[in-house]
């Protein structure tokens, strides 16, 4: 079991997801939550697809100052592209409601990048899920927006509340991924990671 394999060790989650953090607590581990507070912006030079990984090692690297040797530190961090466009956290209700519109009748690619790092190594990987949401009226967009939080998440929804029910027609790939955390993938990640 992976618990026994971590039972040595300090596992650090830097994030301040409580989605993030819900989900890594269904793996069974036990583990601390550190701020990496960095600012998410990439520069020009790295490929759209390549912004979550980037991000996730830019939060390992300002975190891992404090651990120590028998820490392991995870980060992530997930992005929204819709063509050749990446739709980052909005900034207002009508950047909320322009990103829905766009995601609107269209399908879009959901990366989360994570970054497993421990005193010995650093390993990164992402994970890419095709969602794809039926045609929103500019009603149901509005009701979102008024009614939900979409300023914490990339893309400006969450696939976990209302709009995902109600929007999602398919999903190719992780579920969990597009809430934040690809699980699955991270739980194999960190058996090989602590072999």
């Amino acid at each position: 079991m992976l618990a026994d394999r971590l039972k040595d060790y300090h596992i650090v989650l830097g994030s301040v997801s409580p989605r993030r953090r819900e989900l890594f607590a269904a793996l069974g581990l036990e583990f601390d939550v550190a701020d990496p507070d960095i600012d998410e912006e990439c520069p020009a030079s790295v490929p759209l697809a390549e912004n979550a990984v980037y991000l996730a090692e830019a939060k390992a690297a300002k975190l891992w100052g404090g651990l120590g040797s028998r820490h392991i530190l995870i980060t992530a961090d997930t992005i929204v592209l819709c063509g050749d466009m990446l739709l980052p956290k909005p900034g207002s209700r009508e950047e909320a409601m322009g990103f829905l519109r766009l995601l609107s009748g269209r399908e879009h690619m959901v990366i989360t990048g994570v970054c497993l790092r421990s005193a010995e190594k650093q390993r990164s990987f992402s994970v890419e899920t095709l969602v794809t949401f039926r045609q929103l009226d500019d009603d149901e967009i509005e009701y979102y927006v008024d009614n939900y939080c979409p300023y914490d998440k990339a893309g400006g929804y969450g696939i976990q509340e209302w709009i995902g029910y109600v929007a999602a027609e398919r999903i190719e790939g992780s579920y969990f991924n597009v809430i934040g955390l690809p699980v699955s993938r991270l739980y194999s990640e960190l058996k090989e990671f602590v072999k």
